[in-house]
């Protein structure tokens, strides 16, 4: 029997913007170190402080406190200043400014109190099809995506919030998202060796944490994806590379593990496959399940008690490294903003020879009118702040449509005017869009909708406000766009 309570292996998410006394006494009575906060944790600066110092009461010195601060638009506190998207940075290529973005990243979390965050992506976004990494990634060549990841963690690091690579071994070339659908990446271990596991290998003796990936590598293991195989966490992460720093699981809820193993057999496969912890959302009874899973495991001895203490130190060292604290000081909160809204314009990157229209020029300007939240990222811009964008042009006409991907480009009116098509959804357009020819082509998003439409395109790799801000200058003449789209875009 172990000597801890495996409760301290789980990490949780919680209801509500406050910690309510139900939730509070199942941290309490299950010995729950950690929790996940999500957007729907997050409501005022005030707020969220408040909800931070009473879970660090609840869960002790030794609290880990994660969450999705990614940038672009994975962000979950938005009050924030808001970093530019992996492959923005990407675009702009610079490691000072990518470190710099790290750092601020960690200042506005630290001064929540958040001391864990699930962030740089190392996935090599090959694979333009990638319904759920695209921009997130910094890049598809695996070099560049080590050398920007390596300084965005630094950054982090330096700044005191712990930083979780992910998602081990590689999302990158996957054609379906595994919160939906469990993925298969059929590649050998050389050819994983030399792309997606790259970044892995070149930053493990750099990073405290990183996160699997739920997708199965047949070649390496046929019947397990990677968050539950021994070969690919235990082989290849622990025992081929040495690496003794804290592995958690990617959610368990998700569909691509959540379906096949439930959540009982999944925590328990997990740690026995080399992770340390297992993150299990849902309801209490469903948080339940899958600590009553390794507590019966560690009693019956098929998880043994040095299973439990290794992991249990892994953690134990990882908060004492990065302590969850309320730092209450935002001092460097405006320059950060500037920060940001530099590094967003920094990344702007035109394609095919696209020139802004003259201010003075008739426009049309055609958008989808609201894009939802798939759960995963924020939602996206409306309409309304896509024809913000065109405030300065003298005669603007908008063409507001339900979907962009239904668009008939034959009813588009041919009266001369200059057709610009905004993109405000993060899904590929479809094969509709070959027979579009807008005059200028906005992506706001996934930049790899510029291989779905023919002619000029800009690239802003995100909406957030630097971003839209730095388009707006583009489109006015008041800036240049100096970014550098991965290959395969360019």
């Amino acid at each position: 029997m172990s000597t801890f309570d495996p409760g301290r292996l789980v990490m949780v998410d919680i209801p509500g913007q406050s910690l309510d006394a139900e939730t509070a006494a199942f941290l309490r009575e299950q010995k729950i170190r950690s929790v996940c906060l999500f957007r729907k944790n997050i409501g005022s600066e005030s707020e969220v402080r408040a909800l931070m110092r009473d879970l660090i009461d609840v869960l002790g010195p030794e609290a880990l406190i994660g969450i999705d601060q990614e940038g672009g638009a994975v962000v979950r506190v938005t009050f924030l200043p808001q970093p530019p998207s992996a492959m923005a940075l990407g675009a702009s290529g610079d490691a000072d400014r990518a470190e710099a973005v790290g750092a601020a990243v960690a200042r506005g979390l630290k001064s929540l109190g958040i001391n864990w965050n699930f962030a740089p992506v190392l996935d090599v976004n090959n694979n333009p099809s990638n319904p759920v990494i695209g921009e997130r990634s910094f890049s598809n060549d695996p070099v560049e995506v080590s050398r920007l990841a390596a300084a965005w963690m630094r950054g982090s690091l330096k700044a005191g919030v712990a930083c979780c690579v992910k998602h081990f071994p590689g999302h990158g070339d996957t054609h379906v998202d595994s919160h939906h659908a469990l993925p298969t990446v059929d590649k050998s271990r050389a050819e994983l060796n030399a792309l997606e596991l790259a970044p892995f290998k070149a930053l493990a003796s750099q990073a405290p944490a990183m996160m699997t990936a739920h997708i199965v590598y047949p070649q390496i293991d046929p019947d397990r994806p990677a968050t539950l195989s021994p070969q690919l966490i235990g082989g290849i992460l622990r025992q081929d590379w040495g690496y003794d720093g804290v592995v958690i699981t990617d959610a368990l809820m998700m569909k691509a593990v959540a379906e096949r193993f439930g959540y009982a057999k999944s925590a328990v496969m997990a740690i026995e496959a080399g992770a340390d912890m297992v993150l299990a959302q849902g309801s209490l009874t469903e948080q339940l399940v899958a600590i009553n899973a390794l507590r019966q495991a560690f009693d019956s001895g098929r998880l043994t008690p040095e299973q439990g203490e290794t992991a249990n130190r892994r953690l134990d060292t990882l908060a004492a490294a990065y302590p969850a604290r309320v730092v209450d000081d935002s001092a460097a909160r405006a320059s950060d903003h500037v920060l940001m809204a530099e590094a967003w314009a920094a990344g702007l990157t035109t394609l095919r020879g696209a020139m802004p229209p003259a201010l003075n020029a008739p426009i049309r300007v055609i958008v989808q009118g609201d894009v939802p939240t798939d759960m995963v990222s924020e939602a996206g811009p409306t309409g309304r702040q896509a024809v913000a964008l065109f405030e300065a042009f003298s005669d603007a006409q908008v063409q507001m449509v339900d979907d962009i991907a239904q668009l008939d480009w034959t009813r588009v009116p041919k009266d001369g005017r200059v057709n610009v098509l905004v993109s405000t959804r993060r899904a590929r357009y479809g094969l509709a869009a070959s027979e579009w020819r807008p005059d200028l082509h906005l992506s706001l998003w996934n930049p790899y909708q510029a291989l779905d439409v023919a002619g000029p395109t800009v690239l802003t790799w995100g909406f957030s406000a630097g971003a839209l801000a730095g388009l707006k200058s583009w489109l006015e003449g008041r800036s240049q766009a100096t970014g550098r789209a991965p290959q395969g875009l360019q």
